[in-house]
């Protein structure tokens, strides 16, 4: 295998994990209302309520500060050792990378990301997180 196969290989492994945080975040809220509602107990142990609102943290102070995201960074580097431009590239990567970088000023990114923010941490609120032991033995 040569190398710039595996530098594309790798930054499409990148831009792949990176579809599946921005899902973990989007989707960690859908899920932590609609569990609520529907009685799902699993959706406020307290360290998937931490993870999620850790990483919507994360973007939010990305975004206030101006740090591009280090997965972005990351996969632009790998794509250029493969020779590639950034952002080009097969079917899939494609698609991806439509759903996730899109232009917009910066701060249309801010105030997004941070209404978003407001809703994970209204949500921290309207159904908070149990910290409660699991129960071991019979039926468990």
């Amino acid at each position: 295998m040569s190398l710039a196969l595996t530098y594309q290989l790798l930054a499409n492994a990148v831009l792949i994990v990176h579809f599946a945080i921005v899902v973990f975040v989007v989707g960690g809220l859908v899920l932590v209302v609609a569990g609520n509602l529907i009685g799902w107990q699993w959706v406020n142990r307290i360290w998937f309520r931490v993870a999620h609102l850790a990483a919507i943290a994360t973007v939010v102070v990305e975004s206030w500060t101006d740090i591009v995201c280090p997965l972005t960074t990351l996969e632009s580097w790998l794509r250029t050792k493969a020779g590639a431009d950034p952002y080009s590239g097969g079917f899939i990567e494609h698609w991806l990378q439509q759903l996730l970088f899109y232009e917009a000023p910066w701060w249309v990114f801010a105030v997004t990301y941070s209404a978003f923010g407001l809703l994970v941490a209204a949500a921290w609120w309207y159904f908070p997180p149990k910290a409660g032991k699991r129960r071991h033995g019979k039926g468990a």
